[in-house]
């Protein structure tokens, strides 16, 4: 018999029941480690954890300096900051706005958008060895229950992805 087969208790028998919060804390802290780790094994050496928040939100939509610094939360010259670091890199490059000559979003570069890639690569390929440790239902079953309660709290949609 797995562990994942014998229940919650034989997985931990020595630690007492852990807030939830605590523990998502720490897996996600667990997780974003092992990506630097990762990255970095795979040749991505210039990619730091903050670049994550800022290549998502990239992604979707073209976004500015001020909304790098909402999302980040700090302020517009520490964004500022990240952000050049970024385009240094070229993982990001502004863009003219046709709507206002001095607002100057930032999109994806063909870099920002590979990374991207290797980044959900290597998140497949954790979960995997989350799926080995406790099962493949169980993981499914903790991804379905936290959708669930994140469409529940944000009115239908998933809410971006930010640190604390």
């Amino acid at each position: 018999m797995t562990p994942s087969e014998r229940g919650p208790s034989a997985l931990a028998p020595d630690h007492p029941e852990v807030p939830l919060a605590r523990l998502l804390a720490m897996a996600y802290r667990h997780l974003v480690v092992a990506l630097h780790e990762e990255l970095v094994a795979r040749g991505w050496h210039d990619v730091r954890p903050q670049y994550g928040y800022v290549l998502l939100a990239c992604r979707d939509r073209p976004t500015t300096v001020v909304e790098v610094a909402g999302l980040l939360g700090v302020s517009k010259q520490a964004a500022s900051k990240l952000v050049e670091a970024m385009v240094g890199s070229g993982l990001v490059r502004r863009q003219t706005s046709a709507e206002d000559a001095r607002a100057r979003p930032l999109v994806l570069t063909a870099r920002g958008r590979r990374l991207l890639v290797v980044v959900e690569d290597v998140y497949a390929e954790l979960e995997q060895s989350w799926a080995e440790a406790v099962g493949r239902r169980r993981l499914e079953a903790v991804r379905h229950g936290l959708t669930g309660v994140l469409l529940a709290a944000y009115d239908g949609a998933l809410p971006s992805v930010r640190p604390v």
